[in-house]
């Protein structure tokens, strides 16, 4: 069983602890086997709250919306300030201690199974990344209340498989809610992206968005994988398919007339752009039936 605090919880805060035969359920349902809950709530303004485990069997996510705690992970401390997402693995010995002057209020989740370490690693925690600082995100919030929405229906096996697959979606959306750049990074990203919309009839090359973002091309370029995860020109060819996606959709116009107002004379070429990211020709996606 998941080694929750034992700080008293008051009437508006909420903690939930699966029952060890729902566990039992959600470790050989093939919906849920993956990864799933074993306890999680909702501590508001956690006056006193502190937790010491040595022996750390399962993991803990822990999102700080107000307040302040002090953490200490195989001896290294943090601070735990509102906007930090800060994730526990399984093995971590660990203390923290809210502090006593501004307790911190948080959604928590203890979890495990099989996917746990690939979710760690899709969310940007290591070895030595504990806390990611993700600000204020709405979508976090309720994901973590969709957890606390199994409450008062008597442990209902149905009511816990779908809060284990709303933890899935809670971890992947992530990678989503992160921002790490500062905000002049984002407003550079932000130009980019808009100017990329605007010239998607045209052939934009990487010196003009580094010029346009005021970096040689190569420091442009590896910054911006860095924010994005993937290459400015792959993001521009992207958005091209997208909208010729549509406009298969929407219009009756020929490929080839599509491929001129996206910026390509070679209908063939562009064509083998769109089968090398849609996984299928033009032709086909056009009377592939969809409803």
């Amino acid at each position: 069983m998941t080694q929750t605090s034992q700080w008293p919880v008051p009437e508006d805060s909420v903690r939930y602890v699966v029952p060890a035969p729902i566990i039992r359920l959600l470790s050989s349902h093939p919906l849920t086997r993956d990864l799933y809950p074993l306890a999680f709530g909702h501590y508001r303004r956690a006056v006193g709250h502190h937790m010491h485990r040595e022996h750390h069997s399962d993991n803990l996510m822990i999102y700080c919306t107000e307040g302040k705690a002090f953490l200490n992970v195989l001896g290294e401390p943090y601070t735990v300030e509102p906007g930090d997402l800060l994730l526990l693995p399984a093995g971590a010995h660990h203390r923290y201690t809210a502090d006593p002057a501004n307790p911190w209020t948080i959604h928590w989740v203890h979890y495990t199974g099989p996917l746990a370490e690939e979710f760690r690693n899709y969310m940007g925690f290591s070895g030595t990344t504990r806390i990611r600082h993700l600000g204020r995100q709405p979508r976090l919030l309720v994901d973590f209340n969709g957890l606390l929405s199994v409450r008062q229906t008597g442990f209902r096996a149905r009511g816990l498989i779908h809060a284990a697959n709303r933890l899935r979606q809670l971890m992947a959306a992530v990678p989503l809610n992160a921002d790490e750049t500062s905000h002049e990074h984002k407003a550079e990203l932000d130009t980019i992206h808009n100017y990329m919309r605007e010239h998607l009839d045209e052939r934009i090359s990487l010196d003009q968005l580094a010029d346009l973002a005021g970096l040689s091309p190569a420091h442009f370029a590896t910054r911006y994988r860095e924010q994005t995860g993937t290459s400015p020109i792959q993001h521009f060819l992207h958005l091209k398919v997208e909208r010729a996606c549509q406009m298969l959709d929407t219009t009756e116009l020929s490929f080839a007339d599509i491929s001129r107002r996206l910026g390509y004379d070679d209908a063939y070429y562009f064509s083998r752009l769109f089968k090398k990211v849609m996984g299928q020709s033009p032709r086909d996606y056009r009377h592939t039936a969809r409803h």
